[in-house]
C-alpha cells in the first residue's frame, strides 16, 4: 500500500511539470540538465544526512541496467519538455501518456507477464483514441501540434522502457537508485546540452529561476524518489493503470490554470486513451 502512495503522489507531482517547463526560457537539453542537477544534489544531500552508505559491489552489479535507465530518463525528459513548448500542456500530456499502453504491450516480452484479451482490445481502444488526437493536432493551425504530439510519443517511449527496465534493478533501494540515475544523467545531459543549444546562464530570467528550482527539487528529486520508490514492488499493468493520474493532473492544470480549451474531438480522444488504460487493469492483477 505505501508503495502505491508513493506511486500516485509522484504521478501528481509529474502531472504538474508541464506548466513550469512550458513558460521556462532555456532549451529542452538545458531544463533536463538543470532538473537532474538540482534534483541530485537535493537527494545527495538528503543521502549524506541520513549517513547512508551505497554498496558499490551492488551498483556494479547494476551498471548496465542503470545506464540504459539514465538514458531512458535524460531523452524521455528532453523530448516531453520540447512537446510542451511545442504544442498545449493537455496534447503534450495525452500524446506522452501512450507510455503506459507500450508498457503494457511490452510487459508480456519483457516482464513475462499475461496479457489478456481485454487488455489487446483495450491497446486498439487506446490507438483510436491516439488517431483522435492527432487528427485534433492536424485540424489546429497554431502553432506546431503535430510536431508537438510526436515529440510526446517519442518520450512515451522513453518513459516505457525506464519503467521496464527499473524492474530488472536488483538490492537497491529507491534513494541510492534515484541518486544514480539522476547522477549518471547530468553526466549524459552535460554534453549533449554542450555540443547541442550550448548553456547560456545569463538568460535565464528571475522567474526561471524560481521555476527551475521548483521543478527541480519537486519534481527532481522528491518526485523521482516517490516514483522509483513505490515502483520497486507494483506489478508493470499496475504501474500503467496508476500513470493515469500524471495526464489527468496535467488537464486539469491546462484547463484550470493555463486556461487551454478542448476540443470535442480531443475529448473524445483523451475519453478513449485514459480509459482503455484504466478499462485494461479494472479486475485484473490485484498484486502490489
Amino acid at each position: 500500500m505505501k508503495e502505491k502512495i508513493y506511486f500516485i503522489m509522484s504521478m501528481i507531482i509529474f502531472g504538474a511539470v508541464g506548466v513550469f517547463a512550458k513558460y521556462i526560457n532555456l532549451s529542452s537539453g538545458e531544463i533536463a540538465l538543470l532538473l537532474s542537477l538540482i534534483g541530485g544534489l537535493l537527494l545527495m544531500v538528503v543521502f549524506m544526512w541520513t549517513r547512508q552508505r551505497m554498496s558499490w559491489q551492488q551498483v556494479k552489479k547494476n551498471a548496465a541496467v542503470l545506464f540504459i535507465a539514465s538514458a531512458a530518463l535524460s531523452g524521455n525528459w528532453i523530448f516531453l519538455f520540447q512537446a510542451y513548448k511545442e504544442t498545449t500542456i493537455a496534447n503534450a500530456a495525452l500524446s506522452y501518456y501512450f507510455a503506459p499502453v507500450i508498457v503494457i504491450m511490452l510487459s508480456p516480452f519483457v516482464l513475462k507477464e499475461k496479457l489478456s484479451l481485454k487488455k489487446a482490445a483495450c491497446v486498439g481502444i487506446a490507438l483510436l483514441g491516439l488517431f483522435f488526437i492527432l487528427q485534433n493536432g492536424r485540424m489546429d493551425a497554431t502553432g506546431h501540434h503535430l510536431l508537438g504530439i510526436a515529440y510526446g510519443l517519442i518520450a512515451a517511449g522513453f518513459y516505457a522502457v525506464l519503467t521496464l527496465i527499473n524492474k530488472f534493478i536488483r538490492d537497491l533501494d529507491g534513494l541510492t537508485n534515484t541518486l544514480l540515475q539522476l547522477g549518471l544523467s547530468v553526466a549524459m545531459l552535460l554534453p549533449f546540452v554542450l555540443f547541442t543549444s550550448g548553456f547560456d546562464i545569463f538568460s535565464i530570467t528571475g522567474d526561471a529561476v524560481v521555476m527551475i528550482l521548483v521543478l527541480g527539487i519537486l519534481h527532481g528529486g522528491v518526485g523521482f524518489y516517490l516514483f522509483f520508490a513505490g515502483m520497486k514492488e507494483l506489478q508493470g499493468q499496475s504501474i500503467a493503470v496508476l500513470s493515469y493520474i500524471d495526464p489527468l493532473t496535467s488537464l486539469l492544470i491546462s484547463a484550470l490554470l493555463v486556461g487551454e480549451r478542448m476540443t470535442l474531438q480531443q475529448l473524445i480522444g483523451a475519453a478513449l486513451l485514459l480509459g482503455s488504460t484504466w478499462l485494461g487493469e479494472a479486475g485484473g492483477e490485484r498484486k502490489g
